[in-house]
């Protein structure tokens, strides 16, 4: 009888840890927290105590279940706060910066359906001063024109993202109105990446229709792929919307033993828009982006970036029709152990063209003037 027990003792506890091995659920999370300057916010200087200065703080949790075959069922759900006040972002959403469920491939790839980045934020933002790993938020380009700095999320995505074959991986994504207008307030988006030593390029394409959401128009659809609301509570303006959106991004990167060096380009078009004082006016922007990381040593390491963005607006009234942007960055970050890091930056950015003025992404609102200069201290821990 002894050993009867024994046994079956044995057998569920191999068991449990079968079962364990095959499934998972981790709790991580990221809070970044500093005090910021900026030199001229509508006239005034301000100081004030920032959440989220080079990273967004957020919680989540991601999880797997192996189902046998080289198939995995996966899921992320992931909540965005401002730790300064305890509040949620993502205009007030649970689980705002991302939320969905999925099937992934040892052979073909991942398949996932919920509110996701699109492919171009996957592939090409990982080469640019806009990543995590680099000075994130602070360093976007004007009104994350771009979208590199993913102000916005796609809602009802369906995305694929490939296995990685020899160095090359592909993408795509497709954001759904839910509605009866299937092409109003929808998206669409496909990347591409390729890996070889220590090169790194990669290219994305994304459109967006029926984000602007004109007064009076028959297809004020709010569950659409793009919430208006997020997007016009974002800081600054945040990313322009439009009736039409594209944008097409390419970046490329190179390792040079401690040091990593990076171009980006980007194009983006907005037609039917408000922004800038247009009247369903259209316009575009330019970016270019030249960037690069030193690691002094394996706890310290320090960046710099330039970008210039050149714009034209279609029918100006508020600013000239040439508005251009000048903008120099530069962070460093030092880590106290694996998870925590203490880090400082600085931004300026020069504004130029007629009544143009300075507007930084994360700066607190737009300058007074054509100059605009930010600073920010703090620390980001990880769990």
């Amino acid at each position: 009888m002894k050993k009867i027990s024994i046994a079956v003792a044995c057998v569920a506890a191999f068991a449990a840890a079968s079962a364990h091995a095959q499934s998972s659920v981790t709790l991580y999370g990221l809070i970044d927290a500093g005090i910021a300057y900026t030199n001229n916010v509508g006239g005034s200087g301000r100081v004030a105590l920032q959440s989220g200065n080079i990273s967004g703080s957020r919680f989540g949790l991601r999880g797997g279940e192996d189902l046998g075959g080289g198939l995995k069922a996966i899921f992320v759900l992931e909540n965005g706060f401002d730790v300064a006040n305890g509040g949620l972002k993502q205009n007030n959403r649970m689980f705002g910066r991302q939320a969905y469920v999925g099937l992934a491939s040892n052979t073909f790839g991942t398949v996932t359906l919920g509110r996701q980045y699109d492919t171009t934020v996957d592939f090409v933002t990982p080469l640019s001063a806009t990543s995590g790993t680099f000075g994130d938020s602070g360093f976007a380009h004007p009104y994350d024109n771009d979208n590199l700095q993913h102000t916005v999320r796609f809602n009802n995505a369906v995305k694929f993202t490939s296995q990685n074959y020899n160095g090359l991986k592909l993408a795509g994504m497709y954001a759904f109105s839910n509605s009866t207008e299937f092409a109003v307030s929808r998206a669409y988006s496909a990347a591409a990446s390729y890996s070889f030593g220590p090169l790194n390029v990669a290219a994305g394409y994304l459109q967006t229709n029926g984000s602007g959401l004109k007064v009076g128009a028959n297809y004020a659809n709010t569950t659409g792929a793009v919430d208006q609301a997020e997007v016009k509570s974002t800081a600054n303006g945040g990313n322009l919307t439009s009736d039409v959106q594209r944008s097409i991004a390419a970046g490329v990167n190179y390792a040079f033993g401690p040091a990593v060096v990076g171009f980006v380009y980007s194009h983006a078009q907005y037609q039917g828009t408000s922004a800038f004082g247009l009247n369903n006016g259209s316009a575009r922007f330019d970016n270019y982006e030249v960037n690069g990381m030193y690691n002094f040593t394996t706890a310290l390491k320090a960046g710099i970036s330039y970008t210039y963005t050149d714009a034209h607006l279609n029918g100006a009234t508020t600013f000239g029709a040439d508005p251009k942007w000048n903008q120099v960055n530069a962070i460093a970050r030092y880590s106290l152990s694996k998870r925590t890091e203490v880090y400082a930056e600085a931004m300026y950015q020069h504004a130029s063209g007629s009544q143009n003025v300075a507007v930084m992404y994360n700066a607190g609102g737009a300058s007074s003037t054509a100059n605009q200069v930010m600073g920010a201290a703090g620390i980001l821990t990880r769990f």
